[in-house]
């Protein structure tokens, strides 16, 4: 089965990310592992088994104009294609492209919502 279309990732950057790490190991009861971004650590959150769910970042370096809220990462086939029909249809690039090995931009929809399109399979 394919994976293309579905939501393959979800990221939450915020300019506190220890806070935030904290407040879902409590409330969701997920664990953090650092991720180091160089000269500092994002997270990748954790469910009781060991799986990624989702990342808890700062609002720093590449993230630093990316809005305080929760961003799914819709998986596409062609990054280009995908951002050229997303203008096509009214909708924008808001940062990106981006990304080694792995491409990846944010978009807003005509109605205003922030999603993120990830060429191929996404992931922690």
């Amino acid at each position: 089965m394919s994976e293309l279309g579905k939501i393959g990732w979800v990221d939450l950057t915020v300019p506190d990310a220890e806070r935030l790490r904290d407040f879902y190991r409590e409330v969701a009861g997920w664990e953090p592992e650092a991720l180091s971004m160089g000269e500092y650590d994002d997270y990748v959150m954790k469910d009781a088994g060991g799986g990624a769910v989702a990342g808890v970042c700062h609002a720093r370096g590449p993230n630093a104009a990316l809005p305080p809220q929760w961003l799914i990462y819709i998986q596409v086939a062609d990054l280009d294609a995908s951002i050229e029909r997303c203008a096509a249809l009214g909708g924008r690039v808001i940062a990106g492209p981006k990304g080694e090995g792995q491409r990846y931009c944010v978009v807003e929809d005509p109605a205003g919502a922030v999603s993120a399109l990830i060429e191929g399979k996404a992931g922690g």
